[in-house]
């Protein structure tokens, strides 16, 4: 008889896991893999960035899943990580940018593709792309909370549980957060 995974709650699935069960992994990277690169692609703003760093965090999980603890949702435990891994990838590209500041313009292959492509001239798509700015200029207390609540649509509870602040926290994150966006929406589009 085989186990249907797909029937099983995160829990036993962990303790499969924690057991050797490498289909127990598969079957908790597809439930939460969708939701765990929309964090990270929200955070971190590219796409190929943000799938590297899906792989990080799904190998930090799986390599450390004996350390999870059943009685919280999975779904708050895998979020923590994933911010960790946006946190961590931001200091590596500061450190970057920094040393990147050193080379001739020039000399930088990517200089070029910083060019908008002719799609991106689409109005629809220039107001996603500012907004998705706005929100990278956020500071980050203000942007983790924001996107946990706004975009991946979690609860107060476990918003506040993921980023280990009060829920009173959050909500005063989250207003400040959408108070900040409005006040840049409000300025004529465009314009810094």
């Amino acid at each position: 008889m085989t186990l249907d995974l797909s029937q099983c709650d995160d829990r036993e699935l962990t303790s499969l896991a924690v057991g050797g069960h490498a289909s127990a992994y598969r079957e908790l990277m597809g439930r939460y893999k969708g939701p765990v690169f929309r964090l990270i692609r929200s955070n971190v703003g590219d796409r190929e960035e943000a799938l590297d760093i899906l792989q990080e965090c799904f190998v930090s999980a799986f390599t450390s899943i004996d350390r999870y603890d059943p009685e919280r949702p999975f779904r708050v435990w895998i979020a923590r990580i994933a911010l960790n891994k946006c946190r961590d990838w931001a200091r590596r590209r500061a450190v970057r940018s920094f040393f990147s500041l050193a080379r001739p313009i020039a000399d930088d292959e990517d200089f070029e593709s910083d060019v908008p492509s002719p799609e991106r001239e689409v109005q629809g798509r220039a107001e996603l792309a500012e907004l998705e700015r706005a929100i990278a200029a956020l500071p980050l207390p203000l942007r983790e909370v924001l996107i946990l609540r706004a975009i991946e649509e979690l609860s107060q509870f476990e918003t506040a549980a993921i980023l280990g602040i009060t829920e009173k926290a959050v909500e005063t994150r989250l207003y400040r957060a959408r108070t900040r966006l409005r006040e840049k929406f409000a300025e004529p589009f465009g314009t810094e």
